[in-house]
This record gives structure tokens, sequence and C-alpha cells, in this order.
């Protein structure tokens, strides 16, 4: 023992690579083993106030960069709206249109920053111990990012692959760190104290800084960030429904956020009675 404690191998650090690498994924594993954070039942948002005035900027900047003043504050109109405006907001045309046709240009984005996006969701996976979810995101970038043209076509959901989304959110989840209060992000909209955590990890320490030498890995994550903002475009309706439509686009947003959050967490296993009815409190009985 002594004498490989004394070799030049160990000396120079090749014998000790593989023990460090041994200990990271001991601890990683120990943490994996915790347990994950419960899933809480309710709405935690002590900072509403603050955070209903970050949602109306962000509702105030849609406004401005997508243009949808025209269909704003619908379901919020003042009492004082006339009888005419209620029989113009019904009236059927608008709602029986057909879904506005993607861009084949805006979904060839997408699936490019997606594809992108594999090495952050590789390493997620690895961290929460979850080697199948990794190799089968290392999979469908091989088959995207051959096959597919560098990601543009994703072909790997056409062959049955589809993508199995994570973060470093889900990975505290998973490492039995609590959900915290809600809290609504400038310009990013819906999140909680941990998923804001790990939105700054995901940031720092997505792998294309690293992969990529300056200035190239600055587009490579300019890309997926592109990417995900097509979700804008794409879900037009939705969201422009949601955002302008509703009776309180807040309290809406803030429902689907969690409910969408906690399904994905629990990998669909959200039980109905878990439905949160965002009017209770505000229009109860």
């Amino acid at each position: 023992m002594k004498h490989l404690l004394t070799s030049p191998l160990f000396a120079r650090g090749y014998c000790r690579r593989p023990v460090n690498a041994i200990a990271l994924l001991a601890g990683l594993a120990l943490l994996s083993a915790c347990g994950p954070a419960p899933i809480p039942d309710g709405i935690d948002d002590p900072n509403e106030a603050n955070n209903r005035k970050i949602h109306e900027f962000n509702k105030r900047l849609d406004e401005g960069v997508f243009g949808s003043g025209d269909k704003s504050d619908v379901g919020e109109s003042s009492p004082s709206a006339s009888a005419d405006d209620e029989m113009a907001l019904s009236a059927p045309s608008d709602s029986d249109a057909p879904p506005p046709e993607v861009s084949p240009a805006l979904i060839a984005l997408a699936n490019f920053g997606a594809n992108l996006d594999n090495p952050r969701r590789i390493a997620n996976s690895l961290l929460q111990a979850r080697p199948g979810d990794a190799a089968h995101n290392t999979l469908r970038l091989g088959i995207n990012s051959t096959v597919g043209i560098f990601g543009l076509m994703d072909v790997a959901r056409a062959a049955g692959l589809p993508e199995i989304d994570t973060d470093f959110g889900e990975t505290l989840h998973v490492w039995g760190v609590p959900q915290g209060a809600y809290q609504e992000l400038p310009v990013i909209g819906p999140s909680t104290q941990r998923d804001t955590v790990g939105m700054a990890v995901d940031f720092v320490g997505n792998p294309l800084w690293y992969i990529f030498p300056w200035p190239q890995n600055l587009a490579a994550n300019g890309f997926t960030w592109a990417g995900e903002a097509t979700d804008r475009f794409r879900y037009s309706d939705t969201v422009d429904s949601l955002l302008y439509e509703s009776a309180d686009s807040y309290a809406q947003s803030r429902l689907i956020y969690l409910q969408n959050r906690r399904f994905e967490l629990t990998r669909g296993e959200v039980a109905e009675q878990d439905y949160i009815d965002p009017y209770e409190d505000i229009y109860g009985d």
C-alpha cells in the first residue's frame, strides 16, 4: 500500500481521479437516498402583493413585445363595461377560428435549441441518480444530431424516443430540498424559490459553457434560450387566453405553474384531490 501511495502514477494524480469520481458518485447516491422532498398540496405565496406587481410588469412587457394589447384584461374588465362590450367579447367568431399555423422555421429553431440543451438534461439526470433518463437523452442527442441534421428535426421523437425534460430544480427536489415560496420573476415569469436557484445553477453549470470555447459557447446557449422563447409563439392562443381572458390572470398562471410543476416532479402521480381552486378564497361560497 505504501508503495502504491508513493508511486509516480499516484503522485501525478492518475489514481486520484477515479477515487475522486467514486467519492462524487457516492455523495450523489447518498443525496438521492435521502428521498425527494414532499409535494405540497397548497399555495405558499407570502409575497403575493409584490409578485402581482411583477406579474403586471410581465403582462405589459408581453403586450409590448407580442402585441396582445387588443385582448388584454378581457376577464378583468371593470364593472362599468358596457353591454355592447360584453356582447362583443362573447362573439363566437374568434373562438371558432382555427388556431394559427406554426411556422416551420420556429419549429426547427425550437428543435435545434432543445437538442443543444440535452447535455444539461443528461447532467441533471446523472445528478438525480437516473442513468436510464441520461441514456435516453444521450441517444436522442445522437440521433437528432446526425439523422435530424444537427437537431433541426426531432427524428428521435418520431422513432418513439420523446424528450425527458429535467433541470436542476428537479435535482434539488430529488435531493430533498423543499419547494419554498412561490415567486414571479421579471421577464421569466412563474417560479418557486427552489426553481429559481435551479435556474441559476443550470445557467452557470450548463455543460455548453465548457464544451465549446468562447464565443461559440455563448452562441450555443443563445440557441437554447431562443428555442425556449419560441414557446410563446407556438402556444400563443393558450398564453393569450391565460393572460388576457382570465378573471385573475395572476392566480390562474400561479395555479397552472404549480400544478404542472408538481405533475412533472412526481412523474404524473399528482392525485386529483390535490387540485387547487385559485378562486375558492376570492369568491368563496
